[in-house]
C-alpha cells in the first residue's frame, strides 16, 4: 500500500498461481482491466438492442394467424348460371276495396246509436239517429214557403187564362164588325154602280171597313202576344217554385239524414261517435267496408320499388294459403322509408282471410336469362363491387374476393365479375374477420 492513500480500483494486484503474498511482498498494479470491462458492458448492451430491434421489425412483419370458423356457423353457396327470377318482398295487410266513410251534412246531436260496430249492415240499415230541432223547424218553413209559391203559381195561371180569354173574345168581337163592314162597302158598291145609293153612304162604308180591317188585324196580333206570353210567365214562375219546392226537399232530406244509414252492404267497422255527442257537417260517423272484396297492400323499400310497375304477377301470403293477384297501383309518395303497392287478388282468399291481416307480399319484376347468380348476401347492394370469401378449391381455407354485383331478387343477385359458375362463396355475415383477408373453416 502507498503511504498516506486508499488502495485505488486500478491497483488491483494479480497474483501468479501458487504465489502465496506476504507482508513484505508489494502488489502490482493494472490499469487497463476496468477499461476493458466497461467496453464489453457496453458492447453487450449495444448487441442487446440490436437483437430486439431486429425482433421488433421481424415480429412487425409477420402476418397474423390465420382465424378459424366453424363451417356450420357460416352459409355457404354455389355460383351457378342459368335463368334468375327478379323479385321484391315486402310486409302488407288486406284491406277492403269498398270502403265507405259516412260523413254527416248538418249539425245536430247523437240521439240514439242502433248498431254497433262488427255488425253486418244492408243499404238501409239505419246505424244512429240524430236530433236537430233547428233544421227541423227550417225543414217545415221551407214546406210553406214551397206550398205558397205553388199557390201563387196556380193563381197566375188561372189569372193569365182569364185574361187570354178575354182578349180572344174582344178580338172576335171586332173580327165580327169587320166582316159586317165589309159586307156593307160590297153591298154599297154593287148599289153605287147602279146608282141606288148615295156616293157619301158608300164613301163612309168604304172608311168603316178599312177602320175595322185595321183593328181586326191589331186585335189578332194583342190575342196573339197574349197567347204566346203566357208561357214565359208561368216558366218563369215555375222555376222560382222549383227553387222554393228544391230548398224545401233538401230540408227533408237533411231531415231525413238524421236517421243514417249503411248506403251499402258489409260491415260497421268504426263508429267514432257517442250518444249526445255534438257533431258539425263533414263529421265521419261510421265507417262501412265489403269484407268479401280484399286488396292487399305491401309496404316496399323505396331502394327496391324502382323497378315495379302496373300488372306485374304478385303473390300474396296470408299463412293460412298463398294467392295470386296483380299490381294496381303504385304509390308515388315514400313514407317512412317504403312504397305502398296495391295488389288486386285475382283468386278467392282462403277461410280465415279478413281486413287488416297481416300478409307477406312477392311481385315478379322480370325473368333473367343465361346469367351468373348466387344466394343473396347479408351484405352489399345490388350494382355495387364487395368482396365475398370464396373457398379455395382442395383446402379448407377461404380468400377474400371482389365481387361485382348485378341486379338483385328477393333471395338471389346477380354476378358481373369476380365469380364463375361452380365457385363456392360465404353468404353469411363476414364483418367479424374484416381485417383478414383468409379465413380457415374448420
Amino acid at each position: 500500500m502507498r503511504h498516506g492513500l486508499e488502495p485505488k480500483e486500478e491497483d488491483t494486484i494479480v497474483r501468479p498461481s501458487g504465489f502465496t503474498p506476504s507482508t513484505s511482498t508489494m502488489d502490482i498494479p493494472r490499469p487497463n482491466v476496468a477499461r476493458q470491462k466497461r467496453k464489453r458492458r457496453i458492447m453487450m448492451g449495444t448487441a442487446a438492442l440490436f437483437v430486439l430491434i431486429v425482433a421488433t421489425i421481424g415480429l412487425s412483419h409477420l402476418k397474423p394467424a390465420v382465424p378459424s370458423v366453424d363451417r356450420s356457423t357460416v352459409w355457404i353457396d354455389t355460383v351457378k348460371r342459368g335463368p334468375m327470377l327478379r323479385q321484391v318482398r315486402g310486409l302488407g295487410t288486406l284491406v277492403p276495396e269498398d270502403i265507405r266513410w259516412i260523413a254527416t251534412n248538418t249539425e245536430g246531436r247523437v240521439e240514439k246509436i242502433v248498431v254497433r260496430p262488427g255488425a253486418h249492415v244492408e243499404l238501409e240499415t239505419v246505424l244512429l239517429e240524430l236530433t236537430s230541432p233547428e233544421l227541423e223547424q227550417a225543414a217545415r218553413d221551407a214546406e210553406l214557403q214551397a206550398k205558397a209559391a205553388e199557390a201563387e203559381l196556380t193563381t197566375l195561371r188561372a189569372t193569365l187564362q182569364r185574361e187570354l180569354l178575354e182578349q180572344e173574345s174582344g178580338a172576335a168581337k171586332v173580327h165580327s164588325e169587320f166582316q159586317q163592314a165589309r159586307m156593307e162597302k160590297e153591298t154599297n158598291e154593287n148599289l153605287k154602280k147602279n146608282g141606288l145609293v148615295a156616293e157619301l153612304t158608300y164613301k163612309t162604308s168604304v172608311v168603316k171597313a178599312e177602320d175595322l180591317s185595321n183593328r181586326d188585324a191589331i186585335e189578332q196580333k194583342r190575342f196573339a202576344f197574349a197567347r204566346d206570353s203566357i208561357e214565359p210567365q208561368l216558366a218563369s214562375k215555375q222555376a222560382a217554385v222549383d227553387q222554393v219546392r228544391a230548398l224545401a226537399q233538401l230540408k227533408l232530406n237533411q231531415v231525413e239524414a238524421l236517421h243514417v244509414r249503411a248506403g251499402m252492404s258489409g260491415v260497421l267497422q268504426q263508429l267514432p261517435v257517442q250518444v249526445g255527442q255534438r257533431v258539425i257537417p263533414g263529421t265521419n260517423l261510421a265507417r262501412v267496408a265489403d269484407p268479401t272484396k280484399l286488396k292487399a297492400e305491401v309496404k316496399i323499400a323505396e331502394t327496391q320499388a324502382k323497378d315495379i310497375q302496373i300488372n306485374q304477377v304478385a303473390s300474396i301470403d296470408t299463412r293460412n294459403g298463398v294467392v295470386n293477384g296483380h299490381v294496381v297501383r303504385v304509390d308515388p309518395a315514400v313514407e317512412q322509408g317504403t312504397v305502398t303497392v296495391d295488389v288486386t287478388l285475382d283468386s278467392e282468399l282462403p277461410k280465415g282471410a279478413r281486413p287488416d291481416l297481416s300478409v307477406d307480399g312477392t311481385i315478379e319484376l322480370e325473368r333473367l336469362d343465361n346469367v351468373i347468380y348466387v344466394g343473396r348476401p347479408a351484405f352489399g347492394q345490388e350494382n355495387n363491387t364487395v368482396g365475398i370469401f370464396k373457398l379455395v378449391q382442395g383446402s379448407s381455407d377461404a380468400v377474400r374476393t371482389p365481387v361485382k354485383l348485378g341486379r338483385s331478387s328477393v333471395n338471389t343477385i346477380e354476378i358481373l365479375g369476380g365469380l364463375q359458375p361452380g365457385d363456392q362463396v360465404i353468404l353469411s355475415d363476414t364483418s367479424a374477420w374484416d381485417a383478414h383477408e383468409r379465413i380457415r373453416l374448420n
